[in-house]
Formats: structure tokens, C-alpha cells, sequence
């Protein structure tokens, strides 16, 4: 029954960072069934989704986030007549969780303090308490990708030229209409990835001997991106891998990309886009 959840949304070709937050909730909904005994959905009643939603530590805005899939599910069931009725439909996201915060992307000066603290970083050290195996120039690929693509931090790890790349054109996603959806880099940078392919394969931001999604985004997140943050900070807003993301947007913005456009690149809504980015920023 999870499994048929979920594969609603892999035969929508949604992205595979999206299933996986659906794979944290119905691993959870798991739990939470083995704790009580429960063998078949129609057991649970309102008060199970009170006690399994007062159980997230989750901040107000993952919550809220996490809320949403959690009425998916429930409606998903509710249609399939695996449940009688919508059992979350008195549940409501934290206050606050609506408040219209600002996206923070990196600002040029800071991505010039990012690239110098690549440079700083320089090569690969072989010997000593420091030994690492990557170098700056590794890390500024990776934050170059980012920042061109708009692609979250898993899908970059991820990155296979053989299925990504074609030319000067980065595959984003399948957009709804079924057909792919590509974006746009520059020949200096097609340069750079195929300079990396030609040294590690087309799996080109592996780290070791891993394949595995996960333990690669802990990787870059948590030691090389992590240390080029330190290097280069401090930083008004804390400096996270996801902010590559919203500055990819910022500068199409800022270039004067439609918002329409722009949304489509980064599978959202002109009006997600609008509430979430200054006006400033914004053309058309």
C-alpha cells in the first residue's frame, strides 16, 4: 500500500529528492504501525494522526511540508476506499509555516568570497592529520553546476554526463507534458565537466568507492561544501548547498528571464516564484 503511494509519484516522473521525502514519510507511517500492531490502513483513526503528527521534531516549515504529504496519503487512500474517510482533514500546518519568507540566495560578492576560498583550498593534500583526496577546483565544479543548473544537491552528486549532458544542454527533469526539460550552460563550464569525465567517468562528482545517493550528499554537504563555507564566511544567512539553487534563479531573474520561464526550470509556479523572491528581481 506504501509502495502504491509512492508509485503515484514515480509514474509522474517526479524528482527522485521529492519521492524521497515521500519514502521519510511512509518509512515513518511504517514505524509507526509496528508500534501499535497495525496491520491494514483502515486501523488508523483521527486520533493515530494526531499522536504520529505531535510526534515530528520537524521545524515549523518542514512540518507544514511534511503535513501536505501526509493529507496526500490519506487522500490517496480515502479514493482507493482503503479508508472510509479523510482522517488528517482537522489537522493544520504550525503557525507561522504560511509567513512569506524570502528566499536567500548567494549575492555576487559572495560567490566571489566562495570561489577564493576554493583557491585556498588548492590541491589535493596526500600525507599528514589533513589528507583528503579532493581539491578546490572539485569543489568550484561542483558549486559551478549548482548555480548554472538550479539542480538540488543530490542531483548534482549524482551527476552523469552519459545521461545529462548533451552538447551545451543540462537534463533537468521530465516535464508534465512528458517531454524533457534542458537548460542551458555555457562552453567554458561544458568544458569543465568534460574535462572531469575524462578523469573519473561519467559519474563525475563520485567521492570514493560510493554509489550511494545519500552517502555522497553527506559528502559534499557536510565536509568539501561545508569547509569552502568556513573558509569563505561569514555569511548573514547561513550558507547551505540549497542556496546554489536560489541563485541560479536570482540571476535569471536578474537577467530578465520570464518568471514563467524561470518557474518551468525549476518545476514551481509563477506564483510560488513571485512570493518568494524580491520584487526587485523580478521582469515580466
Amino acid at each position: 500500500m506504501f509502495e502504491a503511494f509512492l508509485d503515484k509519484y514515480r509514474n509522474q516522473n517526479v524528482e527522485s529528492s521529492t519521492i524521497a521525502k515521500y519514502k521519510t514519510l511512509t518509512n515513518q507511517l511504517t514505524a509507526y504501525c509496528e508500534k501499535k500492531g497495525y496491520r491494514y490502513i483502515d486501523e488508523f483513526r483521527v486520533v493515530d494522526m494526531d499522536s504520529f503528527y505531535g510526534s515530528w521534531k520537524d521545524g515549523i516549515k518542514g512540518k507544514a511540508k511534511k503535513l501536505e504529504r501526509l493529507k496526500s496519503f490519506s487522500k490517496f487512500c480515502v479514493v482507493r476506499d482503503w479508508l472510509a474517510k479523510d482522517i488528517t482533514s482537522d489537522l493544520k500546518a504550525p503557525s507561522g509555516a504560511s509567513e512569506n519568507n524570502q528566499k536567500a540566495p548567494f549575492e555576487d560578492d559572495e560567490l566571489l568570497r566562495i570561489y577564493d576560498a576554493c583557491d585556498e583550498i588548492g590541491p589535493p593534500t596526500k600525507f599528514g592529520p589533513g589528507y583528503r583526496t579532493w581539491s578546490g577546483e572539485d569543489a568550484k565544479d561542483f558549486i559551478y553546476l549548482s548555480i548554472y543548473t538550479g539542480l538540488r544537491i543530490s542531483d548534482v552528486a549524482t551527476f552523469d554526463t552519459a545521461k545529462r549532458l548533451k552538447g551545451n544542454d543540462v537534463f533537468l527533469r521530465m516535464h508534465k507534458t512528458g517531454k524533457p526539460l534542458y537548460t542551458w550552460i555555457p562552453d567554458w563550464l561544458v568544458a569543465r565537466l568534460r574535462d572531469r569525465e575524462r578523469l573519473h567517468g561519467p559519474r563525475i562528482f563520485l567521492a570514493g568507492v560510493t554509489q550511494n545517493a545519500k552517502q555522497l550528499c553527506d559528502i559534499w554537504r557536510n565536509k568539501r561544501l561545508k569547509k569552502v563555507f568556513e573558509l569563505a564566511g561569514p555569511f548573514e544567512e547561513k550558507a547551505t548547498p540549497h542556496r546554489f539553487r536560489h541563485t541560479f534563479v536570482r540571476i535569471l531573474l536578474e537577467k530578465g528571464v520570464p518568471v514563467a520561464d524561470v518557474a518551468e526550470l525549476i518545476g514551481d509556479t509563477e506564483e510560488m516564484v513571485r512570493r518568494h523572491y524580491a520584487k526587485s528581481r523580478l521582469s515580466g
